[in-house]
């Protein structure tokens, strides 16, 4: 009789997920990339041949074109010159430097509270102008005035 109880006795299913292993395979990858993560070489040894060459020196400043927090456009040819100028004063001035010198580098530089709409809006006008390479750099506060 107590066989006839064994067999109508049946085990409940679990219906919960056993992460047991899920948690040692997870251990073992953490094992593995501590290994090979020092080994890993992000960068690749190269000896350069020696040279006697000097750097390549620009005969020309660079043309910089600043914006300002009201959206004001400043250029300036010259080291130290800086005059405020309207955007078809800037490509009509931009337009005769390209046109005298292909190969004038011009920078843009904005305040930090400036628009990016503003900013924007001065790269068209360069791009207008004929300049083919617009360099973006961080403007010093105070700079633009």
């Amino acid at each position: 009789m107590s066989l006839a109880l064994r067999r109508h006795r049946r085990r409940k299913l679990k219906s919960e997920i056993n992460v047991v292993p899920y948690i040692d395979v997870m251990l073992v990858l953490l094992v593995i990339f501590m290994i090979t993560a020092p080994l890993l070489n992000l960068g690749v040894d190269v000896d350069l041949p020696k040279s006697n060459a000097k750097s390549l020196q620009q005969k020309t400043e660079p043309v910089v074109v600043q914006v300002d927090a009201e959206g004001n456009y400043f250029l300036a040819v010259k080291a130290g010159s800086n005059e405020a100028v309207s955007a078809s004063e800037l490509a009509a001035r931009l337009s005769t430097i390209v046109a005298q010198n292909h190969d004038a580098q011009v920078l843009i530089g904005a305040d930090a509270k400036a628009s990016y709409q503003t900013v924007t809006d001065a790269i068209d006008v360069l791009k207008k102008a004929g300049v083919e390479k617009v360099s973006l750099i961080s403007s010093p506060k105070g700079s633009s005035k």
